[in-house]
């Protein structure tokens, strides 16, 4: 199968890299071409000019640049018909992500949305085990959501927002893992540290509780800065059984108590913690472009947990719980 990566950067790379191990003909497209280049030679792929997008026809597509460029670039690919691997977001509003689903109906196309912590494989165990009611009837869930690093300005110019960036993949997961909708939110923030994220009326720290239409609250705490690591954990409780996810020698966090064997050193970023999670994924394309398995994350997911992101946001300026429609 012949696929096309269009970008050079962190994610192209990686994308480029699992494609290639699964078997997959890829050829790298970028604005620079040097850099398209210097990455398909790391992986005796194919390179092209961005220009040349449109002049080649192939069987799947990736797209691994900016949020900025998404929209239009999957209007250049969406009346190709062929499937499309996106990483989130398709956008960061609703009305250009309701534009690109009317033209996925249109042209029949199908988008894959990369939120590849479905792919992880102690979520997707968890998710198996609250859907087949292994754990009972869902009393309640935690999510840790913690960057290493703050971003840096040019980041933050375009991320959106904490909830937009950082806590939409939470969004989804929950959505997933209760097979119910988020019904009502509720969001405080704080700039504790990093002043950056004021400049845009963004934050460092952020506090939310939701519910679902079937009743489930769910409690995430998101910093945009964790000295020891990278930390995303989750927490499930039910009538039957309590359990964790990404609790592990690598989480980075310190016990106190001294009882846990943890590494000296920890997840150091999101790459490092779900590496297994975005080789999973890339394959799950690969069979999704072969007609080998139904799209295992289509663009409404997207929508409907950006949703929930732009509901924090009305909720921060309120003050108040908000509902969603």
């Amino acid at each position: 199968m012949r696929i096309a990566v269009i970008g050079a950067g962190r994610m192209g790379a990686l994308r480029t890299e699992d494609l290639v191990k699964v078997g997959a003909e890829v050829t790298v497209f970028n604005r620079n071409l040097e850099s398209a280049k210097m990455l398909a030679n790391n992986f005796n792929c194919s390179h092209k000019d961005i220009a040349q997008l449109k002049n080649n026809l192939f069987d799947g597509y990736v797209v691994a640049t900016a949020t900025d460029s998404h929209i239009g670039l999957l209007a250049d690919l969406i009346p190709l018909g062929k499937p499309i691997l996106c990483e989130k977001p398709i956008s960061l509003t609703v009305e250009e992500t309701d534009s690109v689903i009317a033209d996925c109906k249109k042209f029949g196309t199908q988008i894959q949305v990369g939120f590849q912590r479905r792919f992880d494989p102690p979520i997707s165990k968890a998710a198996k085990m609250v859907i087949s009611g292994e754990v009972g009837t869902l009393y309640t869930m935690h999510i840790y959501a913690h960057d290493h690093l703050p971003s840096t300005l040019e980041f933050l110019e375009g991320s959106g927002s904490i909830y937009r960036d950082l806590h939409v993949h939470d969004f989804d997961l929950i959505r997933w893992i209760t097979q119910s909708e988020i019904s009502k939110v509720y969001a405080t923030q704080a700039v504790r540290e990093h002043k950056q994220y004021a400049k845009f009326d963004d934050a460092d720290v952020s506090l939310i509780s939701l519910t679902t239409a079937s009743g489930v609250q769910v409690a995430i705490t998101g910093t945009r800065h964790n000295p020891v690591g990278h930390d995303v954990r989750i927490e499930v409780f039910g009538s039957k059984d309590s359990i964790s996810v990404g609790l592990n020698p690598k989480t980075p966090i310190h016990d106190i108590d001294g009882q846990l064997n943890f590494a000296d050193v920890r997840y150091q970023g999101f790459i490092e913690r779900f590496r297994e999670a975005f080789a999973a994924e890339t394959a799950a394309f690969y069979e999704f472009i072969q007609g080998k398995i139904a799209n295992p994350c289509p663009p409404e997911s997207a929508r409907e947990a950006l949703r929930v992101a732009i509901a924090c946001e009305e909720s921060i300026k309120s003050g108040s719980a908000v509902s969603i429609a």
